[in-house]
């Protein structure tokens, strides 16, 4: 025996090996069928990772998306008065903030009303916030596209989202009527409350619920408007009489404001389990705490189901791509058999041919894997821009924002979902070649070269 023979025998993955493998990669004419099917093999792997790729991105970006506007407005706690009345609002906030692991905490005032501008109408929630709280939501306080939040305390009008602007056919300088049926008493029965307010701001924060629902103003004023407040005789006065001037009566009463609730902002939004009992002892009153996760249960499980049955469902793409594998190399072997029996006769052994042929499978998975990423890398950073520019070409608004709450297409890659994308390709791919190697390993050189 041969030193080339014996090497042969003896090195796995040896030169001569991957010289066999990859010139089974390469076609031939009387291969071509063969090679034609290896080639749709690569490509439908390579669809399959990337499609997975740009999905599980988009799907992160989305649920990233939305939980920066929702967590960047609404406070990873809400806290709602037990008995009495958020009158105490100002001295609670400072005690709740110096717990450990609060970030912020801000007082609101909201209620529900209809909104009118010019000759339209849409139902809307009015929240009331002062500007020292506003500033403690960089978010919301960055989002103003026409008019700005400087002065906001002492304005007098209303900061409404562009799309509400758009509904309503308003702009900066235009007036918006509010009206709530929680209006004043009257011998024949509730008055609505109607109140006109000029339109100071208007913002954007690229998130439909918010840009098209929401109106915001000063914190008294909205406390004025749903008349959270009561009047107290100041003490060692006594009680006017009926006939009492409005001057009198401001100089003999005290009024007291109250709030609707209390957002309370933490350093880690994950966090809430550990942090109820301190923020919930700090307040030193009862309150009810809705957190984040609770109010919004419903809709992450869904987005988490939903990312799990599409990478599923996607998988499939990768899953039938490696079978083409698997009836590729079997009919390579079919092929090669007389070339499998000469290279037995040579010295090679079971093992090394089994190598060759789990090479070949195994290249062409890597193959399309590595395109597959390339191209799920560069369409996932894209997603936005071929979005829009595939709803410019064809007419028709992918993604409309009306449905999906974003007014554009996120996208996050993750990189250790992208490894397991890739990982999982690979394996299959790996696995796809064992059992058509095996088959190439069983075969008897000397019936091989008899028959064929």
């Amino acid at each position: 025996m041969s030193d080339a023979t014996q090497n042969l025998q003896n090195r796995p993955f040896s030169r001569f090996e991957f010289m066999v493998a990859w010139r089974y990669l390469r076609a031939r004419r009387q291969e071509a069928f063969i090679s034609v099917i290896a080639a749709l093999t690569l490509t439908g792997i390579a669809i399959g990772v990337a499609t997975l790729i740009v999905v599980m991105s988009v799907m992160n970006g989305f649920r990233a998306e939305l939980l920066d506007k929702i967590l960047g407005l609404n406070g990873h706690f809400t806290a709602f008065p037990l008995e009495e009345q958020f009158e105490d609002y100002e001295s609670i906030i400072p005690k709740i903030e110096g717990v450990d692991g609060v970030e912020a905490v801000i007082a609101f005032a909201e209620g529900q009303a209809l909104a009118s501008g010019i000759g339209r109408s849409t139902g809307v929630a009015v929240r009331g916030i002062n500007e020292r709280d506003l500033k403690k939501m960089p978010l919301f306080a960055e989002s103003a596209v026409l008019g700005g939040f400087n002065g906001w305390d002492e304005g007098k009008g209303v900061a409404i989202g562009m799309r509400l602007a758009q509904n309503l056919g308003v702009s900066v300088g235009d007036s918006v009527t509010i009206i709530t049926p929680e209006g004043t008493v009257t011998p024949f029965g509730t008055a609505p409350q109607i109140r006109t307010y000029p339109v100071d701001v208007v913002f954007e924060l690229g998130m439909v619920e918010f840009d098209s629902y929401f109106v915001y103003m000063p914190l008294q004023l909205a406390q004025n408007y749903f008349k959270l407040f009561r009047d107290e005789l100041k003490d060692g006065l006594e009680p006017l009489p009926l006939d009492a001037t409005d001057e009198q009566i401001d100089e003999s009463y005290e009024r007291i404001y109250s709030v609707t609730g209390l957002e309370i902002f933490l350093d880690d939004p994950d966090d809430i389990h550990t942090m109820r009992e301190p923020v919930q002892a700090a307040a030193e009153r009862p309150m009810i705490l809705s957190d984040w996760q609770r109010r919004n249960e419903t809709f992450f499980s869904a987005l988490q189901v939903e990312r799990v049955v599409m990478f599923v469902i996607l998988s499939m793409i990768i899953l039938v791509a490696v079978f083409n594998i698997i009836s590729s190399l079997v009919m390579l072997v079919k092929e090669k058999n007389t070339d499998i029996a000469i290279l037995r006769t040579m010295g090679a052994t079971r093992a090394s041919i089994m190598r060759i042929f789990c090479m070949t499978g195994t290249a062409i998975g890597f193959a399309g894997t590595f395109i597959g990423l390339i191209a799920g890398l560069v369409l996932a950073a894209n997603a936005e821009a071929i979005r829009a520019w595939i709803s410019e070409t064809i007419g028709v608004t992918l993604f409309p924002p009306e449905v999906f709450f974003l007014s554009s297409l996120p996208s996050k890659t993750d990189p250790f979902e992208v490894a397991f994308v890739v990982t999982l390709a690979l394996l299959l791919s790996f696995a796809a070649s064992l059992y058509p190697a095996w088959r190439a390993a069983q075969y008897d050189p000397v019936e091989a070269l008899r028959y064929g």
